[in-house]
């Protein structure tokens, strides 16, 4: 018996309110053979959500349990309250020959590139910081305290952009969505080690023009409306 493919795994990050929830639930729509890992965490579920299928909801014991027991790839603390990714999901992934990806912030992402250094990362930005604060007051569950706290968090995230090999500016939701499609794909093309059709060779080329290499002059105009001060979006 063969033993099991190896899986790709996909690290995407952004600021709180960047839109990455949405870029995830569609790209697991789109993409078949793509597998998500549903973290832990200690915080109290919010609103609607099911233990299961935003988080997996656990006691502060029972996370420093698993701690103590190996049992997460990455783990990180925020905002007082623990995350993390279970290694269960990797080997899961791997027994069934699908492909793993992973909604975590910064901190995870660099512990994942650690234990498993050809993971692919994908930092999604926000087109600048006025677009952002809009895009959480829109939301409408956040008071003005939180709010600028989460401008500031995404200050300082977006400045780890560069820790990671692709960047998506998410302007424009379909756009955004063909460009993640485009990154999934072609590193599953690439491992296929055959020559590709033109229309896989239009795939990979759409991806490699998200490389962290061809954005950096898109990016520095993004990265500048954060280390600037703005005024407030509702004043």
């Amino acid at each position: 018996m063969s033993p099991p493919i190896k899986p790709i795994v996909y690290i995407i990050s952004a600021p709180s309110g960047s839109g990455k929830s949405t870029l995830v639930n569609e790209i697991l729509k789109a993409v078949p053979g793509l597998d998500f890992s549903i973290s832990y965490t200690t915080r109290r579920p919010r609103g609607s959500e099911i233990n299961g299928k935003e988080y997996h909801f656990v006691t502060r014991n029972e996370f420093e349990h698993m701690v103590r027991a190996d049992a997460f790839l990455e783990h990180a603390q925020f905002d007082g309250n623990y995350y993390g990714t279970a290694r269960r999901f990797l080997t899961e992934a791997a027994e069934k020959g699908t492909d793993l990806l992973l909604d975590i912030d910064v901190q995870g992402a660099a512990q994942i590139h650690q234990k498993l250094p050809d993971a692919v990362s994908i930092f999604v930005l926000p087109p600048d910081k006025k677009t952002l604060e809009w895009r959480l007051r829109k939301r409408g569950e956040n008071d003005e305290q939180d709010i600028q706290r989460r401008l500031e968090a995404a200050g300082r995230e977006i400045e780890e952009y560069d820790r990671y090999n692709f960047v998506l500016v998410n302007d424009k939701l379909e756009k955004s969505i063909e460009r993640l499609e485009a990154i999934v794909l072609s590193e599953r093309l690439r491992r296929e080690n055959r020559e590709l059709s033109p229309e896989e060779n239009a795939i990979v080329e759409r991806s490699e023009r998200l490389r962290l290499a061809n954005l950096k002059d898109k990016v520095q105009p993004i990265i500048a409306s954060f280390r600037t001060p703005t005024a407030s979006a509702h004043s």
